[in-house]
């Protein structure tokens, strides 16, 4: 047999240990006040009906029907609950009929025994502890207000699951309370956290997100280069860099005769991006034995064509 205790909005469940027949004995406990209904509920799979019955202050030692207290079981106060197809049984107890506050234990057995002779079928119990209930004043509550910060900025939050805006922003008007808190920004780990709202104040949240990574692997034909990886020097290549901050980052190839390179690389969270950089040698001009920057080539002949177009001109005159 297994007892369920529910109280209004409350649930307090006790799995019993099944023994021999199929029931067992087991113990819970609840609160309640003089006057609520308390609804009882559970299995049995020894009985089609279940027999409950009341011990407690002021009343007989061999219980009483929990439906009429001034029935003992001695002269058959058993309040009996059918067990259903499913072997559920529920009972709502209604505590306004001549109680004292206290605790009673309710009985709940596969037979009408009372109290003195339950060594001859199984049971189970739960204990109930009925108060004088109060009247008290409720104050509305002010509401108070959100102050939430991000490093980085500009990171959209959510308050229990609402989009409210982008870091740093204020969220005002909530009630009391515990909130959830998520923030997020594209290629950073999203955050989450719980914050609770004080009525009439600000309760302040910074979070600090971390970035996603990824693994950059950088090849140059020829090998060999020097690399910069966003300014920093991190090898000759091939070389393989990971954990990197997801996004854009800078490379700097540098090998002795070939032109400096300097490319945009992109490194997505959680994959392996491969980076391959082409050097080439520097243009060099007929009858010169040292390499010439392009530009200045370019330039070189530019000057030859004025130089000669000047002096035939003179030829002329």
């Amino acid at each position: 047999m297994r007892c369920i205790l529910k109280h209004q909005n409350l649930y307090a469940g006790f799995l019993l240990l099944f023994v021999l027949a199929g029931a067992a004995a087991a113990s819970g406990s609840t609160q309640s006040y003089l006057g609520n209904t308390v609804k009882l509920s559970g299995y049995s799979y020894s009985s089609s009906t279940v027999y409950l019955f009341l011990t407690g202050p002021n009343l007989p030692a061999n219980g009483v029907a929990l439906d009429n207290i001034y029935r003992g079981t001695d002269q058959g106060g058993f309040t009996s609950v059918s067990v259903d197809d499913n072997n559920h049984w529920e009972y709502d107890w209604g505590t306004n009929g001549g109680l004292d506050a206290g605790t009673y234990t309710v009985w709940v057995v596969d037979s009408p025994t009372d109290r003195s002779h339950l060594g001859t079928t199984e049971y189970s119990t739960i204990s109930v502890s009925l108060g004088n209930p109060s009247i008290s004043v409720v104050t509305p509550a002010v509401p108070g207000s959100l102050d939430l910060r991000s490093v980085p900025g500009n990171v959209s939050v959510t308050v229990n699951g609402n989009y409210k805006g982008s870091t740093p922003i204020s969220v005002s008007g909530l009630d009391p309370g515990k909130y959830t808190i998520t923030f997020s920004r594209f290629d950073y780990e999203p955050f989450s956290t719980s914050a609770t709202v004080e009525s009439g104040a600000v309760t302040e949240v910074t979070a600090t997100l971390q970035p996603k990574t990824g693994t950059l692997i950088i090849n140059t034909t020829p090998a060999g280069a020097q690399i910069l990886l966003d300014g920093a020097s991190i090898g000759t290549s091939p070389l393989t860099r990971t954990n990197l901050a997801a996004g854009n980052h800078t490379i700097n190839a540098t090998l002795e005769g070939y032109i400096p390179v300097e490319i945009q690389a992109r490194v997505i969270a959680n994959q392996s991006v491969i980076s391959t950089i082409e050097l080439e040698k520097p243009s060099v001009l007929p009858g010169m034995s040292a390499p010439v920057p392009i530009p200045v080539t370019i330039g070189a002949c530019c000057a030859a064509v004025l130089t000669f177009g000047f002096i035939r001109v003179r030829g002329r005159q």
